[in-house]
C-alpha cells in the first residue's frame, strides 16, 4: 500500500500541496469573516449563507462556459494567476462601507476564476502522481482541506473577535498571496495537456461527452447532491448559534480529517465499492437530530460524526479517474469540483431560504432527508445498471 511520505518525495507533490492548503486555509478565513458581515449587516440567514458558500454559485457559469481552459492553460502559469485574483478580491470586500451588492460582485468574480483552477489542480496532480497513488494522494489534499479548515475556523473565530471581519479578510488575502507565491516559485514549468483554443463551444461538447456515460453521471450525481445538501446544513452554523460557529464549523473539519485519513490510507480496494453509499448515509442521518434543536455537546457531536461521511468522495472521485482518458482529466476533475461547489452554493441558497421560512434547525432536518433520499437512490440506481465499461470504450463517449 502507498505511504504518505512516498508522496512527498514525488516531485512537485509538495508545492502543490502547500499551494492547495494556503488556498484553502485562506477561504476558510476569508468566508467565515464576510459571512459574519454580512450578517451583522443584515441579519439575514440566507445572505449570510451565500456569503460563506455563495462564490460557488458563480461555479456553475464556469462550468459551462470557462472549463475547456483546465487542460489548456499551462498549469503554473494558471496556479499563480488564480489565487491572485482572490486576493485582489478578498481585499476589496474588506473596504468599509462596500454596498452588500458588490460584495456578491466579486464573490461571483472569484467564482469564475476558481471554476478553471480546480480543473487545473486536479488535472496537474493526474500527471504528477501514478495512477496507483491517487487515491491516497486525494486523500493527503482532502486531510490538509481538514486541517487547514480546523486551524482557519478556529483561527477566523479569534480574528473576528480580536480585530473584526474586515481584519480577517485581509488575512486571508494575505494567505491567497502566499499561494501564488508558492506555485510560481515551487511548480514547474508544464504544458497544457490538449491542444487547441479553449471556448464555451468546446466546454459545451467536452461536458456533453462526459455526461454521455451513464456511469459517469451516476457518479456525478453522488459526488454533487448528498454532499451539496449537507454544506447547505452547515452554511446555517452562523443563524443557528453565531456565538459557538466557528466551533461548529472546526467539528465539521475534524471529522471530514478523520474520515479522509481512514478511507485513503486504511481502507483495502476490495472493499472501496461498498462503502460509498453507507458513509454518504452517516453523512445525513446525524442531522436528523437537529428536528430537536439540540444543544451545543450533542451538536458538536452530531456534526463531528456526520463530517466522517464526506470521506465517500475520494471513493467516488477514485471511480471517475476510471472512467475518463486522461486528456481530458483536468476537464472532468474540474467539471466536478465546479458542480461540487455549484451545488454546494445552491444548496446553501435553498437552506437559507427555508430556514428564514421556517428556523435553521427544520432547515437542517429537511436538507439531511432530501441527502438521505437521493443517496438511496442513486445506490439503487447504480446497483441496476451495467457493469463499468473498459477505459477505452468509456472514453470515447
Amino acid at each position: 500500500m502507498p505511504r504518505y511520505r512516498d508522496l512527498f518525495r514525488t516531485p512537485e507533490f509538495t508545492p502543490l500541496f502547500l499551494c492547495g492548503s494556503a488556498q484553502v486555509a485562506a477561504q476558510t478565513l476569508a468566508g467565515l469573516g464576510l459571512a459574519v458581515l454580512v450578517f451583522r449587516a443584515t441579519a439575514s440567514p440566507l445572505l449570510a449563507a451565500l456569503a460563506m458558500f455563495g462564490q460557488a454559485l458563480a461555479q456553475l457559469v464556469g462550468a459551462t462556459t470557462l472549463l475547456s481552459a483546465a487542460d489548456r492553460l499551462p498549469p503554473r502559469a494558471a496556479l499563480t494567476a488564480v489565487p491572485l485574483v482572490f486576493a485582489a478580491g478578498t481585499a476589496a470586500q474588506a473596504v468599509p462601507g462596500l454596498p452588500v451588492g458588490a460584495v456578491f460582485a466579486l464573490l461571483f468574480l472569484q467564482g469564475l476564476a476558481g471554476s478553471v483552477a480546480g480543473g487545473v489542480r486536479y488535472g496537474l496532480l493526474n500527471e504528477i502522481l501514478p495512477r496507483e497513488r491517487y487515491l491516497i494522494g486525494r486523500s493527503v489534499f482532502n486531510m490538509s482541506v481538514g486541517v487547514c479548515q480546523i486551524a482557519g475556523f478556529a483561527a477566523g473565530g479569534v480574528l473576528t473577535a480580536v480585530l473584526s471581519p474586515r481584519g480577517t479578510l485581509l488575512t486571508g488575502a494575505a494567505l491567497y498571496l502566499a499561494g501564488a507565491v508558492l506555485a510560481r516559485l515551487g511548480l514547474s514549468r508544464r504544458a497544457p495537456r490538449a491542444a487547441g483554443r479553449a471556448s464555451a463551444a468546446e466546454t459545451w461538447r467536452t461536458n456533453a461527452r462526459l455526461w454521455s456515460s451513464r456511469p459517469r453521471r451516476l457518479v456525478y450525481l453522488a459526488l454533487w447532491v448528498p454532499n451539496g445538501l449537507i454544506v447547505g446544513c452547515e452554511s446555517l452554523f452562523v443563524p443557528y448559534d453565531p456565538g459557538h460557529a466557528g466551533l461548529l464549523f472546526v467539528c465539521a473539519a475534524a471529522g471530514m480529517l478523520a474520515g479522509d485519513t481512514a478511507v485513503g490510507r486504511f481502507v483495502p480496494a476490495r472493499w472501496r465499492s461498498r462503502l460509498a453509499a453507507p458513509l454518504q448515509a452517516l453523512l445525513a442521518a446525524p442531522y436528523l437530530l437537529f428536528v430537536f434543536r439540540p444543544g451545543l455537546p450533542l451538536a458538536t457531536a452530531a456534526i463531528t460524526v456526520s463530517a466522517v461521511g464526506y470521506a465517500a468522495s475520494l471513493l467516488h472521485q477514485e471511480r471517475l479517474t476510471a472512467l475518463v482518458p486522461d486528456e481530458l482529466s483536468g476537464h472532468a476533475l474540474g467539471l466536478h469540483a465546479s458542480g461540487m461547489l455549484a451545488l454546494q452554493g445552491l444548496c446553501a441558497a435553498l437552506a437559507g431560504a427555508l430556514a428564514q421560512l421556517t428556523s435553521p434547525a427544520t432547515a437542517m432536518t429537511l436538507l439531511a432527508l432530501a441527502s438521505l433520499a437521493v443517496t438511496a437512490a442513486l445506490a439503487l440506481g447504480s446497483a441496476r445498471g451495467p457493469g463499468a465499461p473498459a477505459r477505452a470504450a468509456v472514453g470515447a463517449g
